[in-house]
């Protein structure tokens, strides 16, 4: 284990020099002080799970201090924000402090978010508060115990500076871990101010350092396309398959490697809502839960337009075309694991379908009738969650079905069953109503409650003693918390 002063730099974005990044230094908090940090996080960079508690950590991580061979940089970029294009965005409060290496070789991004002003701030104060921060830290950590592709959080360190929005709050800042952070509206920048050169030096970085297999194909920068549609396909299927709202999908939101990242009014689904909108700001419901899947296509095919310079147009619109094929595929597959079925029927889409349907009309909680299925026997297990459902004689005709499924799909024992549907769905969800209690404390001044719930959050599919508190439905005030952009 290394202690904070052992880590070892190797700046690549930075190299790229003033065209895609502006030097700046963070504005310091006031009175910093450690809130929550992961120990998960930080075996990524290979750090004592000690140094955490030390003074130096939170000096780090609040803009007090820095290492010698960081090279803190605002990142600069474009994007489509709700559909329409915004020309110049960038790292308005955040900044790359630089990049690090572990023990195995893997390249990290020290990404300080709510860091103070840069040139890219546009009207902002370049802060974050306590609670976005906190929302950021447990939706990473949470989403990545999923087993959904995410940005990774190190910690939170809070402070007295004040902060302005709705009302006077903390500021807070979080420390980041992506592989990178470059974006779709990364090319998207380049390419509309019409720079090929800076264009064609950033797909030589993202190529070589993050697609590298790509550079084996006979089209490599058309390889890497195809990978990037692949993994988002991917990243969205989960989403969905776990009731997964992120908000605000603008291209500037939407990573390169095909991770969650830029959390804002993000929710998790309580009761089944295919139409839920998360961000109360979002009023034509662009991303709803159901658009998420064709916002996604939306994007790459924003994406596609940047690469054109690269790869022709024809080539282009076939990688766009394995989208919905492949987040079709791996949708379905994760639905039939969540049902407790291991093998494939042609009618298993209309049978997730029809329960989807039954739920939506009936409110009922997403995550605790698909982990409840798996407690017992498919017969005892519907014959249980009936009472939840309105609509009993629909529903009826979906239990005979599933039962029938069941039986048709193997011969093993309702133990191999339970083991296999609970590692599939999670017992614990970070729901708002459970992050705002966590904020409140902390608040406060008590983050007592922000770690528990990480620790938690940590092991979604286990069940964990003294904790059955995080896995109740919400209380009715808990499920309509208005989330907007507000950090």
């Amino acid at each position: 284990m290394k202690a904070l002063d052992e880590l070892t730099f190797d700046n690549r974005f930075a190299r790229l020099g003033d065209a895609f990044s502006t030097h700046v230094l963070p504005e310091p908090l006031d009175e910093p002080r450690l809130v929550v940090a992961s120990n998960a996080a930080m075996a990524l960079l290979d750090l004592d799970p000690a140094v955490a508690e030390t003074p130096v950590f939170a000096e780090l991580f609040s803009g007090h201090k820095l290492w010698a061979e960081a090279e803190p940089r605002a990142m600069v970029y474009s994007g489509h924000q709700f559909g329409g294009y915004t020309p110049q965005l960038g790292d308005g409060r955040g900044l790359l402090l630089g990049e690090v290496y572990n023990e195995a070789g893997e390249h990290w991004d020290l990404h300080l978010k709510g860091a103070g002003m840069t040139p890219y701030s546009r009207m902002g104060d370049g802060r974050a508060v306590l609670r976005s921060s906190i929302r950021e830290f447990l939706a990473s950590e949470a989403l990545h115990a999923l087993g959904i592709p995410s940005s990774r959080a190190l910690c939170v360190i809070g402070s007295s500076t004040p902060v302005w929005r709705e009302k006077q709050e903390r500021g807070a800042m979080v420390l980041r871990l992506a592989h990178s952070h470059i974006r779709f509206g990364h090319f998207e920048y380049f390419y509309y101010t019409k720079k090929p050169e800076q264009q064609a030096e950033l797909a030589e970085h993202v190529l070589n350092l993050h697609y590298p297999e790509c550079r084996e194909q006979p089209e490599p920068y058309l390889a890497m396309f195809r990978e990037i549609v692949e993994r988002n396909a991917e990243m969205i299927a989960k989403w969905q398959a776990y009731g997964f709202c992120h908000g605000v999908m603008n291209t500037d939101n939407m990573s390169i490697l095909g991770i969650t990242f830029d959390f804002g009014p993000f929710a998790f689904l309580d009761d089944f809502d295919a139409h839920f909108i998360c961000n109360h700001s979002d009023h034509e419901g662009r991303y709803s839960f159901s658009n998420q899947v064709p916002i996604g296509q939306w994007n790459l095919s924003a994406l596609a337009q940047a690469l054109k310079p690269f790869i022709s147009v024809d080539a282009l619109k076939e990688a766009l075309g394995l989208y919905l094929p492949l987040y079709q595929a791996h949708y379905l597959d994760l639905m039939r694991r969540r049902l407790g079925l291991t093998t494939a029927e042609d009618d298993d889409q209309k049978l997730v379908e029809q329960l989807l349907k039954l739920m939506q009309n009936s409110g009922v909680d997403y995550t605790l009738f698909f982990r409840r299925l798996g407690d017992e026997p498919a017969a005892q297990a519907v014959a249980r969650l009936r009472d939840d459902f309105v609509d009993l004689a629909r529903f009826d005709a979906w239990a005979e079905r599933y039962k029938a499924r069941v039986a048709r799909d193997g011969d093993y024992s309702e133990v191999q069953r339970r083991e296999r549907m609970h590692a599939v769905n999670p017992l614990y969800i970070l729901r708002n109503y459970l992050a705002q209690n966590a904020i409140a404390a902390a608040e406060s001044g008590d983050y007592s409650e922000v770690r528990r719930l990480h620790e938690v959050l940590s092991k979604p599919f286990e069940e964990q003693a003294g904790m059955e508190q995080y896995a109740q439905r919400p209380p009715d005030w808990g499920k309509h918390l208005e989330i907007s952009c507000s950090s």
